[in-house]
């Protein structure tokens, strides 16, 4: 795997964040890690963390922002096309989810989801039945998912959006605010509630879908998608 790392390794235990259920805050943990530590002979050890706009960084970047994130497209393809649920026996509480290369075992962390859409993207050209994609985590179209407009949740807390996306998040995808802003105004909110209350109903291509609110059981319940090993696609 060729690693892009845009940070010094330290080699200095660090202390992990876990990944909570949406709508939540991330406490301190008392897992601790070296980056690059080798706890056998020829496998090498990194750990990750993804915050709510998709970004991607080494899990001890100290300032988490564009410039100190991952950028390089075929990286970021890389890590989340091998993303799985982490049954490694390591680190799997304060690192739910395992990126494999080989002997490297890339553990990652997230504010909120593994899989942040983070563009609305159209098929391209000639392709039979041209439909909208969602994009996540950098990818463009090669990480992403069909866009099922009636399937957007707003969840009652947050305040976030979410989309269906592979079992490996749980089934469910964060969508990042400034494509959740972009789509907030075809929301639409029955007259009882007006914007207090949960949308019913999203305007998109000239139609009026009904939401089906398929991922509210699975965000009330903080299901990570334990016990699926099917990677991300």
């Amino acid at each position: 795997m060729f690693i892009l790392r845009a940070a010094v390794l330290r080699r200095r235990p660090v202390s992990a964040l876990r990944c909570l259920r949406a709508g939540y805050t991330a406490s301190r943990t008392t897992a601790a890690y070296i980056q690059g530590q080798s706890p056998g002979p020829r496998i090498r050890e990194y750990f990750y963390y993804i915050d709510h706009q998709g970004q991607l960084f080494l899990d001890d970047t100290k300032v988490k922002n564009f410039v100190t994130c991952f950028k390089d497209k075929h990286f970021l393809v890389f890590f989340f096309s091998r993303l799985r649920s982490n049954q490694s026996g390591r680190y799997e509480e304060d690192f739910p989810f395992l990126s494999l290369c080989g002997r490297e075992r890339n553990f990652l962390r997230c504010d909120d989801r593994p899989v942040v859409f983070t563009h609305l993207l159209q098929d391209p050209p000639g392709h039979e039945g041209e439909r909208e994609l969602l994009s996540y985590c950098g990818g463009a179209e090669k990480l992403s998912v069909p866009f099922r407009p009636e399937a957007l949740y707003m969840h009652p807390v947050s305040g976030r959006v979410y989309h269906p996306c592979s079992d490996v998040g749980g089934g469910v995808g964060l969508v990042r605010s400034a494509l959740a802003i972009e789509l907030s105004p075809s929301f639409v909110y029955s007259q009882d509630d007006a914007q207090s209350g949960q949308p019913t109903h999203f305007l998109w291509g000239g139609r009026t879908h009904k939401l089906t609110n398929e991922l509210e059981g699975l965000l009330l319940a903080g299901d990570w998608g334990g016990g699926h090993q099917g990677e991300l696609g």
